[in-house]
């Protein structure tokens, strides 16, 4: 088979097996180049706020029902707390079984968790703060702050104004699409920085924490991948069949995000090109416009997953034995807290600290268990979180009947081609 160099999903490859290996030879150089990494990140998030804001605005306004704007968006939600709540079980289930914490000495938990348990008590993790913080403080604070889901509420009610306005906002219309092509064009240039970046990521991985720190937490880190395999072929696929489409086909397609999710280990930095590639495959550009920013605080499969395994790793290793009762509340705390989890490196583990800050049975400080090998399963539910999204698009454009098969036929054509 002949290796296509300029292919972007080739040349990520081997910025992740370079990094790996510079990682391993060269540990104190590999942990400095984090920052070829973060500077991709940074440049991905600077243009994500107005992408989805003109994604929306653009689709909102161009369907002019509002009645289905809003159907649109119950399907989705509908759809999120279900499957959701699906992956949190699925989590709890193989830690109940598997057992990963059982003989693992708490006594280790030795590392700093003073910033998670910080950002987690000063987060908007509660019902009412949650909600407060979905109305950003003004319109330009909404794009600055960087937060999908003020963005995601600013949008739709614009949309719906400039869909009011009739024939009136169309000339607005017509300079938003343009916007949007405009900034899609500069994630396309800042693409070509993504080998390098996946290069920084995995030295800055390797040679900071350590091949060992994986290691040692193997059993716990094997297990949650596993959930993870098993939620994405059995559960995701099982909906992608009854959807009429294949799952493994859906997961080829979109190997450019989910390599550059394994590089970056950010679901973020895949989202704009994941909109583009949503819209190629045959989704409606109104329905993608909705569901995926939504579904990236709401639908976070991924994260549930490791939330809810992660929480009952630290009680076994404490010895604390949860009744099928406690489990059940547990599982009710997780559907709250793991909702608002932004898809960047680190948000599980504040995630977390809230959790269990809300549920004292299972003491807090465990989280440092988790220090070193936190950095491994973020990368692991950032692909779930990706694959996760990328199928309900899918799901949501079937059911309103807003899914071109002609365009995702051609599409495919010319990728066999």
């Amino acid at each position: 088979m002949k290796i296509r160099f300029k292919s972007m999903t080739t040349q990520v490859i081997i910025g992740i097996i370079v990094g790996i290996i510079f990682g391993a030879v060269f540990p104190k150089t590999g942990a400095d180049l984090k920052v070829l990494s973060d500077i991709f990140v940074k440049m991905i998030k600077m243009v994500i706020s107005p992408i989805i804001f003109l994604t929306i605005v653009v689709g909102i306004a161009g369907m002019g029902d509002m009645k289905k704007v809003g159907r649109i968006g119950g399907k989705a939600i509908l759809y999120f707390e279900i499957v959701s709540t699906i992956s949190l079980a699925i989590g709890i289930l193989f830690a109940t079984i598997f057992k990963p914490g059982a003989g693992v000495n708490a006594h280790s938990a030795t590392g700093n968790i003073t910033q998670f348990t910080k950002q987690a008590a000063e987060g908007n993790h509660g019902v009412m703060n949650f909600i407060l913080g979905i109305i950003p403080d003004n319109f330009f604070g909404a794009l600055a702050s960087g937060q999908l889901l003020p963005v995601l509420f600013l949008a739709v009610l614009f949309g719906i104004a400039l869909s009011g306005l009739g024939e009136k906002g169309k000339p607005i219309l017509e300079l938003f699409e343009k916007f949007s092509d405009t900034f899609f064009r500069i994630v396309n240039i800042i693409m070509y920085y993504s080998p390098i970046a996946a290069f920084g990521a995995m030295a800055y991985t390797i040679g900071q924490f350590g091949i060992g720190s994986l290691l040692s937490l193997g059993k716990l880190f094997g297990l949650t991948v596993l959930a993870m395999v098993v939620f994405i072929v059995v559960v995701l696929g099982s909906i992608a069949k009854y959807c009429r489409f294949n799952i493994f086909k859906f997961i080829s397609y979109i190997k450019d995000e989910i390599f550059l999710v394994l590089g970056t280990s950010s679901s973020e930095s895949a989202l704009p090109k994941m909109v583009e590639k949503l819209e190629n495959y045959g989704c409606s550009k109104s329905v993608v416009g909705l569901v995926i920013p939504t579904g990236y605080s709401f639908n976070l499969d991924g994260t549930s997953i490791y939330l809810s395994m992660a929480a009952l790793f630290i009680a076994q290793a404490f010895g604390v034995d949860l009744s099928i009762g406690q489990e059940a509340t547990l599982l009710g705390v997780l559907m709250l807290t793991s909702k608002g989890a932004a898809g960047v490196t680190g948000s599980g583990f504040v995630t977390l600290a809230a959790t269990l800050a809300a549920f004292p049975s299972v003491p807090v400080e465990g989280i440092a268990l988790l220090l070193g090998v936190d950095r491994f399963m973020s990368t692991a539910r950032a692909l779930t979180n990706l694959i996760g999204n990328g199928v309900a698009t899918v799901v949501v454009s079937k059911m309103e009947n807003e899914f071109d098969e002609e365009v995702n036929i051609k599409q495919f054509n010319k990728v066999s081609a």
